[in-house]
């Protein structure tokens, strides 16, 4: 269970970004800061590895089979000039890689969507799912979950010129897009009942469709749509505060693998060491404006 100092911190977090966003918005990452942080990223001994049979297939077959995405802007970016990837979630997964193999590069990439996330690892076509990836109950009766590492809740983005909606109790009649396959369907029909729910496949696609007016609202988890306003274009904005469960982000893994141990003990290890504090700072607080670092959520 998380405590509740998690809980506002990470709300602190999404505020601060409200008042930060003015001069903060379109900032890249620092590519220099985010590349010496996986280089001081530490390593597993040999004990440590043996002791995992997740973690030594791994070591054996010299490349970790990461699932992720490419294009959120705050956890896990494309850079298509050195052909990088960058952000919270893809600082993580490069320092598990680290830890397993001594080298951050050492993984093969595999695009996943909401919908495929859990099929990936059930096909073992991978050996991890980091994707900004909320543990709900029912992924854990098909997979595996390590963490929660992150916190968010879930929140409502419209456009800039629209004063109708200011709140998720604004959504009733209206026409709400959210990914298939995320959290964002049960939100929905949990709190705002009477609105008309648009499923798409990607974040991109239901933001294409709210900036189109295909749509009047995207409602998803409150931190895709920071990603979204980190980008700076000014033609959206969030309606209202956070709301609904604390949403946890895990790392998906194979159901009933020995690797959810082995992730725990590197998400606490970083945690306690401070690279988890110096990762969020320079993926999501130099960008957002907030200097205050949240606690990193306390692992089960």
């Amino acid at each position: 269970m998380k405590t509740m100092h998690s809980k506002v911190t990470v709300l602190g977090v999404a505020l601060a970004f409200l008042a930060g966003s003015l001069f903060a918005q379109g900032k890249p990452i620092d590519a220099a800061a985010f590349d010496a942080i996986l280089a001081a990223g530490p390593v597993a001994d040999d004990a440590t590895i043996a002791s995992s049979e997740w973690a030594t297939k791994i070591k054996k077959a010299g490349t970790l089979r990461l699932g992720g995405t490419q294009t959120s802007n705050l956890f896990s970016l494309l850079n298509e000039k050195d052909g990088k990837i960058r952000g919270f979630d893809a600082g993580l997964a490069q320092l598990i890689t680290r830890y397993i193999l001594g080298d951050s590069s050492k993984y093969g990439f595999t695009q996943v969507t909401s919908s495929t996330r859990e099929q990936v690892l059930i096909n073992d076509q991978v050996d991890m799912v980091f994707a900004t990836y909320s543990i709900t109950p029912a992924r854990a009766e098909k997979i595996s979950f390590a963490g929660p590492y992150y916190t968010s809740q879930a929140g409502v983005l419209v456009k800039s010129t629209n004063q109708a909606i200011n709140s998720y109790t604004d959504l009733a009649g209206k026409r709400v897009a959210t990914q298939a396959g995320s959290t964002g369907v049960a939100v929905l029909k949990q709190y705002a009942p009477k609105a008309k729910v648009l499923e798409f496949q990607t974040h991109q696609e239901s933001v294409d469709a709210l900036k189109q007016g295909r749509v009047d609202a995207y409602v998803i988890d409150y931190t895709l749509l920071l990603n979204t306003l980190s980008q700076g274009t000014g033609d959206l904005r969030l309606a209202g505060n956070p709301f609904g469960a604390e949403d946890p982000y895990g790392v998906g893994l194979p159901k009933n693998s020995d690797g959810v141990a082995f992730v725990n003990a590197f998400l606490k290890k970083i945690a306690e060491d401070g690279t988890w504090a110096k990762l969020w700072s320079v993926a999501i607080g130099d960008r957002t404006g907030n200097p205050n670092v949240p606690a990193a959520p306390a692992i089960k």
